[in-house]
């Protein structure tokens, strides 16, 4: 029988408390410290300051720490420890309202400068907690060890080759190779790796880095023998990009980001994101986002439906100087960040209603009346209610809209930046009121000029289908098209039409004028020769039709009186085919085109043929599996305008030591050949002898004569019963002769 309640004893109440589980109150009502301090942050670096500097210090140090949130309670959150000699420490403690303000702080403010001698160096509370607990601090200090010196490679060694070829990387079935092109013989290996990569490569836009993609990342490759340089594991990954200067590169995956603590740079933060942004020195993500295009949504039954596999690539776009980096919320704003910290500028988004796209100028504007160099955005707006389409110019970082252009009746628009930004062209696709008919017009924003002027080519009867400026040039190429025949499955034709500027007396750039129009062609997409002046157009990705002209905009030749006041001499120098054409490709210095089939589009006659750039074939080399050829990109030229202008007035004298140099390549060959064959000469007369000593001993050992005696006793019979002498000639003729100076 059980003991009644007034039988249990003080030990028996002992036993049954320590029997009754507490687990789920205590895991309730535990306090946690980590997360009772992850409002907490350490800065480090402050200047040492007495009792008197301290107030001022901490009211400097409160302007920065309210940039990226609020403080719990003002002056008093900040606590500065002082020493025994009164003065401060270098470090202060500070609380913030709310957990991600602080991590907003060590994100943002970490090894940013307060001043010209202090660096901050910021850290969240429970991560000192974390890391510095017992056992994981030695008591006693010991100096860091200092690894040894290693000489690194040099990541633009190719530009030192001594006949100054050029590369480009091909991939084709499992294999990614490097190759030298060389101007007559096949290409020289550099170096040829198979599952080099699982998706693509890329070069850098200054052919640095050579990158590659994989399923657990991006890896980029440099120096003489492709050593791998940096590892950024992004899981997943399908698409990237560099930034302009390659500081930095963007990585997307489809699959958002899943984080195993401890391993590798992600961390927490990147959890659930789609878009990482990286420091290509470091290898660390600087910061990262969720893709817009694949937020899900809610349904009308108010049930979510899961994002769809789409994204607007690039989806962050750089300015020409990286110090900044912006992305569009279609339809609703601009972000534009601050490198390196990644901060959003001024804290807040740029609303603009209906946004549809924004480009960022090539290069650093510096615009007429403006003293400072500036960097400009260019963004566009649809028609929205009675509010007519807009382009805008906004100024960075002041966010100053600088120009606006409204604009009526507007279907689509297109922002085309001339290279060195003196220019950006807008397409504009027009509806008639009866929204039956297209046409298009271009309004070109002339941003160099005070005002900034737009001037508008509108004499154009077919819509643009592709638009083009030559690089670091004032002229532009476009292709139109008619409208398609209702039923039919026959694309309708295409003219390539051509524009330059008026020429002027003085400085400045005339009104553009149309130069020629080449009409009943079937051309889709527009190359031009990185140094300008020279323009492939050409029909990519098309069964039916694989059409390659190549053009020249300052042919030496006689010159139409018609087109005496433009600036240019338009000449259509070839016109080629090459079927199944998929991608063309100029190298970096402008005298060869490759034309590229690629087994990503269709699996016939795959590979790549290389043509001069006035459209002479040079090779042709088909490939099984052949997916890309890219050459790689040339940095921008270190000499000075003036120097470039002594190179081209002293061409000449240049042109003759690469003559030379070509002329001794050739001999060089032609010696070789000459050699190659007097070797298979020797070889035969050697063999020949060989099988004559040895018929003339198997005779011997059969008793028979001579071979030679008696062929010649058998002609001797043979003059003799003719009566005649027999007079045996020896003749010596000399095939190919070859001298050569040794100095």
């Amino acid at each position: 029988m059980a003991p009644g309640f007034d039988q249990l004893s003080d030990h028996d109440f002992q036993d049954e408390e320590d029997n009754i589980d507490f687990s789920d109150l205590k895991e309730r009502y535990d306090v946690r410290m980590e997360e009772g301090l992850d409002t907490f942050v350490v800065i480090d670096g402050l200047p040492i300051v007495n009792n008197e500097q301290k107030p001022k210090l901490v009211k400097f140090l409160l302007k920065r720490l309210n940039t990226v949130g609020r403080i719990k309670d003002g002056e008093d959150s900040v606590f500065m420890p002082m020493g025994d000699q009164g003065q401060s420490e270098g470090f202060a403690f500070v609380e913030f309202q709310t957990p991600e303000q602080a991590v907003a702080a060590t994100k943002q403010l970490h090894g940013t400068a307060l001043d010209k001698k202090h660096t901050l160096a910021v850290n969240k509370l429970t991560d000192i907690e974390k890391f510095g607990r017992e056992g994981r601090i030695d008591e006693e200090y010991s100096p860091p060890q200092v690894a040894p010196f290693t000489e690194q490679d040099h990541l633009r060694s190719w530009l030192f080759d001594p006949a100054a070829r050029d590369q480009f990387v091909m991939f084709r079935g499992d294999n990614v190779g490097v190759f030298w092109h060389n101007k007559k013989d096949n290409p020289e290996s550099v170096v040829d790796r198979p599952h080099w990569t699982q998706l693509f490569v890329s070069w850098s836009p200054q052919g640095t880095y050579l990158a590659s993609v994989h399923q657990q990342g991006v890896q980029i490759w440099g120096g003489p023998k492709f050593n791998r340089i940096r590892q950024f594991p992004h899981p997943f990954v399908s698409l990237i990009e560099f930034s302009p200067g390659e500081k930095y590169i963007t990585t997307w995956s489809n699959q958002p980001i899943v984080v195993e603590e401890g391993k590798g740079p992600l961390t927490i933060d990147e959890e659930g994101k789609h878009i990482v942004i990286w420091d290509v020195e470091t290898g660390q993500p600087l910061r990262s986002f969720v893709a817009h295009d694949l937020a899900p949504t809610n349904a009308a039954d108010g049930s979510v439906v899961p994002p769809k596999a789409k994204v607007q690539w690039p989806a962050f776009k750089w300015s020409a100087d990286e110090k900044y980096v912006a992305r569009m919320k279609p339809g609703e704003s601009i972000s534009i960040y601050e490198t390196p910290r990644m901060n959003l500028l001024d804290k807040t988004s740029i609303k603009i209603e209906g946004i549809v796209d924004f480009e960022w100028a090539p290069a650093t504007v510096q615009r007429e009346g403006v003293k400072i160099s500036e960097q400009l955005l260019c963004f566009w707006t649809p028609e929205i209610g009675s509010n007519p389409a807009k382009v805008a110019l906004m100024s960075v970082p002041t966010k100053e809209i600088v120009r606006t252009r409204n604009l009526f009746n507007v279907t689509d628009a297109k922002l085309h930046w001339q290279s060195e930004a003196k220019f950006i062209c807008v397409k504009v696709d027009r509806h008639s009121k009866s929204k039956k008919s297209l046409a298009t017009n271009l309004e070109i924003f002339r941003i160099k000029e005070k005002g900034v002027p737009v001037e508008v080519v509108d004499s154009l009867k077919d819509t643009v289908i592709n638009f083009s400026w030559e690089p670091k040039g004032d002229r532009f190429v476009l292709i139109t098209a008619g409208e398609a025949v209702a039923g039919s499955n026959v694309l309708p034709k295409t003219a390539v039409s051509f524009f330059a500027p008026e020429k002027l007396k003085g400085p400045g750039t005339g009104a553009f004028k149309h130069v020629r129009t080449y009409d009943k062609k079937n051309s889709n997409g527009i190359y031009w020769s990185p140094r300008g002046r020279f323009v492939v157009v050409a029909t990519v990705s098309v069964q039916q039709h694989s059409d390659i002209d190549f053009y020249d905009l300052d042919y030496e030749g006689d010159k139409p009186e018609s087109e005496a006041a433009f600036a240019a001499n338009l000449m259509l120098m070839n016109t080629e085919d090459h079927y199944g054409m998929t991608d063309i490709e100029w190298d970096p210095t402008g005298r060869y085109v490759t034309t590229v089939a690629s087994v990503w589009t269709h699996q016939m006659e795959n590979g790549y043929r290389m043509w001069t750039f006035f459209g002479q074939p040079l090779s042709e080399n088909p490939t099984e599996k052949f997916k890309q050829l890219l050459w790689r990109p040339r940095p921008a030229t270190l000499l000075s305008k003036e120097e470039q202008r002594a190179i081209r007035r002293n061409l000449r004298e240049y042109s003759k030591e690469f003559e030379e140099l070509d002329k001794e390549l050739e001999e060089g060959a032609n010696a070789a050949v000459v050699e190659a064959r007097r070797r298979l000469y020797s070889e035969w007369y050697s063999w020949i002898s060989e099988e004559k000593e040895r018929l003339k001993e198997e005779r011997e050992e059969l008793g028979l004569p001579d071979p030679e005696t008696e062929l010649q006793l058998s002609r001797t019979r043979s003059a003799d019963l003719e009566g005649e002498k027999v007079v045996e000639e020896v003749i010596e003729e000399v095939i190919e002769e070859t001298e050569e100076i040794v100095s």
